[in-house]
């Protein structure tokens, strides 16, 4: 399953984004990837170690956490540090899959990508092409997001990056294990908060039925989250 989040970074804090990234020191992507990815990588990272890369980093990292959406969602156990792309001039990145793990930068251990996650730094109008093409079982889904606005999506699915034709394509992009590791079980604990939430807006968030379903709610959550 496929989730939009709108809005995890405000307008301001895109620009500060922006700001610090701009200024900072890029390298060739393919440096950064695996065996598999290098062969299809063609654009621009910056480094983990950047100063830029780890302050922003931080900032996207606590817009995460305060955004009820992208929790429901994800139902992050631990978030991947963000890392930074820039695709212009007609890079690309071709069809690939995301490693299963990721070792922590802090040499902590590994993290299961459970979700892969692009946050767009840039507004679609500002660049043509470098639409995210993720292809699951019901075909090949475009994405192209506001600045501010971040995709989730199945770290097993396979994607893409289209070539950007004019300006440039800013994003971060990051992994997440999830407490709930079975996709569809996390789908389902999403649909259901996502209908809590509306019974509680309409009936009241002390009904008989809210409180009914969202007992459902977590007792289905302790029995599948793996902390």
């Amino acid at each position: 399953m496929m989730i939009s989040v709108p809005g995890v970074l405000t307008p301001e804090q895109v620009g500060e984004c922006r700001q610090r990234l701009e200024a900072a020191a890029w390298a060739d992507g393919r440096h950064t990837a695996g065996f598999q990815s290098a062969m299809a990588k063609d654009n621009l990272q910056l480094p983990a170690d950047e100063p830029a890369a780890r302050a922003v980093g931080e900032l996207i990292q606590q817009a995460l956490a305060r955004h009820p959406l992208f929790v429901a969602a994800a139902l992050p156990a631990r978030v991947f540090p963000p890392l930074f792309n820039l695709y212009q001039g007609g890079q690309s990145f071709g069809l690939h899959v995301d490693n299963a793990l990721r070792a922590l930068p802090d040499g902590s251990g590994y993290l299961r990508t459970d979700l892969s996650a692009t946050l767009f730094l840039c507004e679609p109008d500002t660049y043509d092409g470098g639409e995210l093409v993720v292809e699951d079982t019901y075909g090949a889904h475009s994405v192209k997001l506001a600045a501010g606005d971040l995709i989730l999506y199945p770290a097993s699915s396979l994607h893409r990056v289209l070539p950007v034709t004019r300006g440039a394509r800013l994003c971060s992009f990051f992994w997440i294990q999830s407490l709930v590791r079975d996709a569809g079980q996390r789908s389902q604990l999403f649909e259901l908060d996502q209908g809590i939430q509306r019974v509680a807006a309409e009936l009241g968030q002390g009904h008989e039925a809210c409180l009914q379903l969202t007992g459902v709610y977590h007792n289905l959550l302790r029995q599948w989250a793996q902390p």
